[in-house]
């Protein structure tokens, strides 16, 4: 497709510009739904459903630490230290006692 730009007058330009820039958007929209109905199917492959695979608790990370009497309170070993690490490590516990 050959178009020659300098015939075309000004809102011919902005036209073009205007139908150029919804066809990208609209080509972003099936690439990506195309992208995520591949990566549903290859999380399927392998038993999961693709909220499986990229759920992490809070999306903060994978926890490496958990509560011993909560076992839901878990914590990645990353940023501030939630109140029952911290409660923990006063009662005398290490941080490896806490680990998952």
């Amino acid at each position: 497709m050959t178009i020659d730009l300098d015939t075309l007058s000004r809102d011919e330009l902005k036209k073009l510009i205007s139908d150029a820039e919804k066809a990208l958007k609209s080509l972003d929209v099936r690439r990506r739904a195309e992208a995520k109905r591949a990566a549903e199917e290859a999380a399927r492959q392998f038993g999961f459903s693709l909220d499986e695979v990229i759920a992490t608790k809070g999306g903060k990370g994978i926890a490496k630490y958990a509560n011993p009497e909560d076992a839901s309170q878990t914590w990645t070993g990353k940023g501030r230290k939630p109140k029952w690490v911290i409660e923990a490590l006063d009662a005398g516990k290490t941080v490896e006692e806490l680990e998952i």
